[in-house]
């Protein structure tokens, strides 16, 4: 993309989506930080802290998520279709990112190995490799495409950034920061 919107034209409530490991939660937390709203991680409002990603009850997560997304606003990363209807009547922008399966896979090898808190991660999370993760990534390898499709068939305000390439030139044009 040669250039991007200002990131006001998103309104106070985006939306970060993409498939596992595009770097949903990274940008959320840098967004949050340049507009001073929170950032929320869907992910550790469907898993319990200080586990290896277990999952809360079905409707402890709905309950949660209807908290966060009543909010005035929020940048949220994360899918969850299941919840999304909702998300999308508050909605006012989406970002779609996506990168190719090796980097991706690269990625989650990487943050799961790591010992360092990342953007996104489970309060006192223990995170290691797991073959379903993996087995994942490869069934949402092309997701993406959809994801883009759908979105621009809302007329929500959208950016998109196919690689990282594309998210690094969105971070300099936002002036965005990426958290330590």
């Amino acid at each position: 993309m040669a250039g991007y919107p200002p990131v006001h034209t998103l309104g106070p409530r985006i939306m970060v989506l993409g498939p596992t490991n595009s770097g949903k939660s990274t940008l959320a937390e840098a967004l949050g930080a340049k507009l001073g709203v929170p950032a929320i991680h869907l992910d550790r409002l469907r898993h319990l802290p200080h586990t290896d990603w277990e999952q809360r009850p079905d409707s402890e997560f709905a309950a949660l998520h209807d908290a966060a997304i009543s909010q005035p606003a929020w940048i949220m990363d994360g899918s969850y279709s299941i919840l999304m209807p909702k998300r999308l009547q508050r909605t006012t922008g989406i970002i779609v990112l996506d990168d190719t399966l090796l980097i991706r896979t690269l990625r989650y090898v990487r943050r799961s190995l790591s010992p360092r808190r990342r953007p996104g991660g489970l309060a006192g999370g223990h995170d290691s490799v797991k073959l379903e993760m993996i087995a994942w990534l490869w069934k949402t390898r092309n997701k993406a495409g959809g994801t883009r499709e759908h979105v621009l068939s809302l007329g929500i305000p959208c950016v998109f950034c196919h690689d990282r390439h594309e998210l690094a030139a969105l971070y300099s044009a936002w002036n965005l920061h990426r958290p330590d």
